[in-house]
């Protein structure tokens, strides 16, 4: 709830409004979700708070934590009330922490590399679920008088196809009461839904979009990505430039490499002429080998050429740094395995 909400409903309760504040303070300052230890207030109103409210965070249940060698990423499965489960990175920067958010259970946007759409799309998640993968790693960080200071939609799902509580989770994190965090220092990846990108523009916020583009040729991207059908790629990029524009935030462009597919100096040159003049930077993303689906990494020479060619055009490129790589953080590949686990258990 947002205060104004929390204000009416604890009034309807004969509550004090003052109250809101106070709650506001341990749920997201101290990131306290058991109201019986809420001690600044009675005890008959926080067991009139318990009967009434319920604060996710506290009822989600963390099925699976994995964390990387290095120390700097954290993964978690959190199981929602209904038996879905979710997935949720947390990211250790030399600038602070990051947490990368899904939007949807499951997928149905179908890429062939990636694992997020093996089931389809469940369901879209409410704010609140949304809001619950990031205050659970705030709880950890907040005993070292630290917390998340960057948020990525770039989980499982597609942000666009649940416009209404993504921004809504987005809008409540950079108020002051939430967790402050600066429109600046939030990204929306998506597919090349071009009515989420128009309705993006006509927020009038500084978020920066992200699309995940993968590939330049028509049928490549068919193959790769089936949203292209509906949204062919050159349209997505003329939406995303508007935006650029509109929005005076540079547009990045993902691009997964795949071996022998669309790792050639040609796709290349061609990448760089549809982004050539625009406010875009591209990243370049070696994938993870699914070997089963056919793909593979290039070899580090390949990568590297690919980035020299655009860079030869003056195309802003870098190639992602690794990160969760021994921890399956590559979006969807937590929750598959869980997924089956579950389905062999019943």
């Amino acid at each position: 709830m947002a205060m104004p909400q929390l204000q009416t409903a604890l009034a309807e309760l004969g509550l004090k409004k003052y109250r809101a504040k106070q709650i506001f303070d341990w749920l997201y300052r101290k990131c306290v979700f058991d109201f019986a230890q809420m001690s600044n207030i009675g005890k008959a109103e926080r067991e009139l708070l318990q009967e009434k409210f319920s604060v996710l965070p506290a009822e989600v249940n963390t099925v699976r934590k994995l964390d990387s060698s290095d120390g700097l990423t954290r993964k978690l499965l959190l199981e929602l009330s209904d038996g879905n489960a979710v997935e949720t990175v947390l990211m250790h920067h030399d600038y602070g922490y990051s947490v990368c958010v899904s939007s949807q259970a499951g997928c149905d946007m179908h890429c062939a590399f990636c694992a997020s759409g093996l089931n389809g799309a469940i369901r879209n998640l409410s704010v609140a679920e949304i809001l619950a993968q990031v205050y659970v790693f705030n709880q950890e960080l907040v005993s070292r008088e630290e917390r998340v200071s960057r948020i990525v939609v770039m989980g499982s799902g597609e942000p666009m196809l649940n416009f209404d509580a993504v921004f809504g989770a987005l809008q409540f994190l950079h108020e002051p009461d939430g967790a402050n965090i600066s429109y600046r220092n939030m990204t929306v990846s998506t597919c090349g839904i071009i009515p989420g990108i128009q309705r993006m523009q006509e927020l009038g916020l500084p978020i920066s979009l992200a699309v995940s583009l993968h590939a330049v040729r028509m049928e490549l991207r068919n193959e790769l990505m089936p949203v292209n059908k509906g949204y062919p790629f050159p349209d997505v990029i003329a939406a995303a430039e508007q935006y650029a524009r509109s929005s005076g935030r540079q547009v990045t462009y993902e691009y997964i490499l795949l071996k022998d597919k669309n790792d050639s100096d040609r796709d290349a040159e061609l990448l760089a002429e549809y982004l050539r003049y625009k406010q875009a930077g591209v990243n370049l993303i070696p994938v993870n080998p699914v070997p089963e689906k056919g793909f593979f990494r290039p070899d580090k020479k390949r990568i590297e050429k690919f980035l020299s060619v655009l860079q030869k055009h003056h195309v802003h490129a870098t190639i992602r740094k690794e990160m969760g790589k021994d921890i399956n953080a590559a979006c969807g590949q937590l929750r598959a395995a869980f997924a089956k686990e579950k389905n062999y258990a019943e």
